[in-house]
């Protein structure tokens, strides 16, 4: 007897808007707002969106989740009402540690030269490599400290546990561009020599579908190809 087919759902992945940042500390869990621009990116986010929602005949699920990061929050809340002001029903934001970008620990918030700095100034540790900040596998050795594919798949585990919620429905989550990335790696969406290249834009939704069996394609939206030259910092 075969088995019974699975519903499938579907998961906008988003991330925030532009927003104010330290000069020269990696992009994680800064605790700033967005910019007006990010605000207004947000918006259109909501707007382009719902058009998405009608194009494809998707029924929207109420809850959208975001990480506890305010410019995560704030993308996620004017998303919330521009879609409201389409006609859909949004009853919660839901806040999650799940979908934060990768941690980096105690050295949370410095700058790269500040953290580099503490590292060689602590004889326990070596230096960190060339390009950190970008190495996927690469844990900064300090307590709490997490490396991109773990950030992935942290993420990646919040969207599975999400799929099975959300059957027939399109579940909205608000994040961050590595941990994005690097979730997708771990679905089986991106090869693992794609993430360097890639990156996401500013509040405009990436749709995937998942059909059961940890089985998830891309649905709608595109990635950002990077520039050559283009700050690998998310």
């Amino acid at each position: 007897m075969s088995e019974p087919l699975m519903p499938e759902s579907y998961h906008a992945i988003i991330r925030h808007g532009a927003y104010h940042q330290r000069e020269g500390a990696p992009s994680a869990r800064q605790p700033y707002a967005l910019t007006d621009e990010g605000l207004a990116q947000a918006r259109a986010c909501g707007d382009e969106l719902a058009a998405m929602i009608a194009q494809h005949g998707l029924q929207l699920a109420p809850v959208i989740h975001c990480s506890h990061q305010l410019r995560a929050w704030q993308t996620a809340t004017e998303i919330a009402d521009r879609l409201r002001a389409h006609g859909h029903e949004i009853t919660e934001i839901h806040e999650t540690g799940a979908l934060a970008e990768r941690g980096l620990g105690s050295a949370a918030n410095l700058t790269v030269a500040e953290i580099e700095a503490v590292l060689r100034d602590d004889p326990r540790h070596e230096a960190p490599p060339a390009g950190w900040k970008s190495d996927s596998d690469y844990r900064l050795p300090l307590e709490g400290a997490e490396s991109l594919m773990m950030a992935g798949a942290r993420v990646a585990g919040h969207l599975r546990d999400s799929a099975g919620a959300g059957a027939g429905r399109l579940t909205v989550h608000v994040g961050h561009g590595a941990s994005f990335r690097h979730a997708a790696h771990h679905l089986g969406l991106l090869e693992k020599e794609d993430l360097a290249k890639l990156s996401m834009f500013h509040a405009r939704a990436l749709l995937l579908c998942y059909r059961g069996h940890d089985s998830w394609s891309r649905f709608a939206g595109a990635w950002k190809v990077r520039t050559p030259k283009e700050d690998p910092i998310d």
